[in-house]
């Protein structure tokens, strides 16, 4: 009997009929079987992540997520009666590795493409998967990933997008009276794509950016910028980067005595990001999803029970806590099981149930796609949050 995928309602993913196999970075051999009965052939779901390099505070608790995900679907039963079989490229936060390794799962014949971990990797590869007319859905945040949609057919992302983000920002800093404000970013597409939805709503809601300073990923110091900055008359400073440069710019930021308050992206939602910067990381102040304040929001909330079934897996699993960058990974295998469940293992059909999802609780939001919207998260997936002695606490 078909069973209807529910997001994380109740267990983290659907239950159905038979265990399997489960393969990493390669590609299993066809049919697996469960107390000496032969089950039906895998379903190849591909992922590209960057697991290593720049960005693999990203992409190894995604990895992590995806495995611990595919074992339990597995485990329960497969995708009616099919197996899953994970193959797993590490595109080592290079935009070139990744369109090799987008191009390596095609050839084994997956259905779907999970990735990139980063804004770089997935805009890489889109082509690629367009081309194939192969589903893919993104872990990053950048809206040029699904926009315009029209341009974007193939192309799913779950991670919120800049603009989600940038308007809980600007709430903020209309509340505090902040009208002027400085903009830091990282030099790849994922800095870019902030600095574009800044540009945008800020004039719209009385804000003036009066200095803009650019960094690249792999800079060890941005005191000189910061030193810009520091004179510019700002009231709060934005910053739209991920570790290890966040953390870097975060101590920076401490050492030349900076006090206006430092807003930084979700591109620093993990420890990772408090490990490095260490107590520079206090007072820091972001938009995030609710995954790391899962025990401080309400019980009444519609995520409430998909986050602590996600964070009690990853735990138990793991023995350490889930970041937002694995419930990013989390939420994509949950919309491509419940689009294949519907679709079965048809490439164009998944990528039309993709289209056509509603109302599906994820770990980073409430999911509603459309054909103008290929994200389908908005602002109420979204807190702003405080880190204070290493901890994140929702900011009232």
């Amino acid at each position: 009997m078909k069973r209807k995928f529910k997001g994380f309602t109740g267990s983290m993913v659907v239950a159905l009929l038979l265990a399997g196999s489960l393969i990493l970075g390669g590609c299993s051999s066809g049919k697996s079987s469960t107390a000496g009965s032969e089950t039906a052939e895998p379903y190849k779901v591909g992922a590209v992540l960057d697991i290593s390099g720049t960005s693999s505070s990203l992409g190894t608790p995604e990895r992590d997520t995806l495995l611990m995900m595919v074992d339990k679907i597995n485990a329960e039963g497969g995708i009616q009666g099919h197996p899953i079989e994970l193959i797993i490229e590490d595109n080592k936060s290079d935009e070139t590795e990744a369109v090799l390794a987008a191009n390596k799962l095609i050839e084994k014949g997956v259905l779907a493409v999970l990735g990139g971990s980063s804004s770089g990797t997935s805009m890489a590869i889109i082509k690629t998967v367009q081309d194939a007319q192969i589903p893919m859905i993104s872990l990053a945040a950048a809206s040029s990933i699904v926009e315009p949609a029209a341009e974007r057919q193939w192309v799913f992302k779950t991670a919120q997008s800049d603009i989600v983000m940038i308007n809980k920002i600007v709430e903020y800093l209309k509340k505090n009276n902040m009208t002027k404000i400085a903009f830091m970013y990282m030099n790849n597409a994922y800095g870019d794509n902030g600095k574009k939805a800044i540009s945008a709503a800020a004039p719209q809601n009385g804000i003036t950016i009066v200095a803009e300073e650019k960094f690249d990923a792999t800079d060890n110091d941005m005191t000189p910028q910061l030193t810009n900055v520091k004179s510019s008359g700002a009231q709060a400073v934005v910053v739209w980067a991920i570790p290890p440069s966040a953390s870097i710019l975060t101590k920076n930021y401490k050492d030349l005595g900076l006090t206006i308050p430092l807003i930084h992206s979700h591109g620093v939602g993990n420890q990772k990001f408090i490990e490095l910067a260490k107590d520079a990381a206090d007072g820091v102040i972001l938009p995030i999803g609710k995954l790391p304040v899962a025990d401080q929001i309400a019980d009444s909330d519609p995520q409430k029970a998909v986050l602590t079934s996600y964070i009690n897996d990853y735990q138990n699993k793991y023995n350490t806590a889930p970041n937002s960058f694995g419930g990013y990974a989390a939420d994509a295998l949950s919309l491509l099981v419940k689009a294949i469940e519907k679709a079965g293992p048809d490439r164009s059909a998944i990528r039309d149930e993709l289209e056509k999802t509603q109302g599906l609780v994820g770990v980073s939001g409430v999911f509603n796609m459309s054909k103008q919207n290929h994200n389908g998260l908005s602002e109420d997936s979204a807190v702003l949050v405080q880190i204070k002695d290493s901890k994140w606490k929702i900011l009232q």
